[in-house]
């Protein structure tokens, strides 16, 4: 019977797999890929930074993985190591693309309000693909996220967006990318303020003053997407999550994503997947550490289905 399971569990997840398509010939990013298309796409959290949790990452059937540093430690030798065992070579030389096929994000262990940009720079330094930064509550602490991911512009460059303050030192991320440094230096923006940026700047909304605050944080430029944070906005709202008005907080936010063309992100399972990728959402997670469980997998099919990916 396990056996079976096992083999049942085997072909679920190869089938995922496949539907998750071809990499997109002109991205690094396959996360940007999909949303660029106007899809959905799916992940999940991790706090697990072994070795066979990378590889069992690298090729699970889903979008992108958030490596949480906020409630795990922030460790960037870890961080680095957990890197490295993502990548596929195998997947490289079959397919011909440096494109990884799950998109590594780093969630950073500060609250907009601290403004610690140097974290966002080592991070980026490593090779990460994304960084999503918690509680931004105003304009102000979105612009600095923004800034804290990009170079800054060459003479007369101008865009819509804040002025880069990342230092050039990406040795490693060059490596990680598999580019020249000359073409890191130009794929490592963030979209969709640069068309052709490799970089995803996740932003959460998790409380009433950023709900204020909405609309300056969504105009941000350089914002990729949001993300919502059910269990700290409803605690910040006082109110248990079941609560009526923590959900209409929620659909607050996913109205002005909507309105804005910005994915909106949420934590999902298998008993809401459907109903909130329906609703809108196409940043979605679907589960937790430990590759992917039968659990997991139920969500991802659901999600797709619902999104039209199946």
């Amino acid at each position: 019977m396990q056996t079976l399971h096992a083999i049942s569990r085997m072909a679920l997840l190869i089938g995922l797999h496949l539907l998750a398509g071809a990499a997109s010939a002109d991205r690094l990013n396959q996360t940007i890929a999909t949303l660029e298309k106007g899809e959905a796409a799916f992940g999940i959290f991790s706090g697990d930074r072994s070795m066979s949790n990378a590889r069992s990452l690298a090729r699970a059937p889903i979008d992108f993985v958030l490596i949480d540093m906020e409630h795990g430690p922030y460790d960037a030798e870890s961080l680095q190591r957990f890197l490295l065992g993502m990548t596929d070579k195998s997947a490289i030389a079959s397919s011909g693309s440096l494109a990884m096929q799950t998109t590594p994000i780093v969630r950073l262990p500060t609250n907009g309000r601290e403004m610690n940009q140097y974290l966002v720079k080592q991070v980026l330094d490593l090779g990460v693909y994304g960084v999503m930064f918690p509680m931004i509550n105003s304009r102000e602490e979105a612009l600095n996220a923004i800034a804290s991911m990009r170079y800054p512009k060459a003479a007369g460059e101008t865009d819509a967006g804040p002025q880069g303050v990342r230092g050039r030192a990406p040795g490693n991320a060059v490596w990680y990318w598999g580019t020249a440094y000359g073409e890191y230096l130009s794929k490592a923006d963030v979209w969709p303020l640069d068309p052709k940026g490799e970089l995803l700047a996740v932003i959460q909304i998790e409380t009433q003053e950023a709900i204020d605050q909405l609309e300056e944080i969504m105009t941000t430029p350089g914002v990729g997407a949001i993300f919502v944070g059910p269990s700290d906005l409803s605690a910040d709202l006082g109110l248990p999550r079941s609560h009526p008005d923590v959900e209409q907080a929620i659909q607050t936010i996913l109205a002005s994503c909507l309105e804005h063309n910005i994915p909106c992100g949420i934590t999902t399972s298998p008993a809401d997947i459907e109903a909130r990728t329906k609703q809108g959402f196409r940043f979605a997670t679907v589960g937790g550490d430990a590759g992917i469980s039968p659990r997991t997998a139920q969500a991802l099919q659901l999600g797709r289905k619902a999104a039209g990916r199946d």
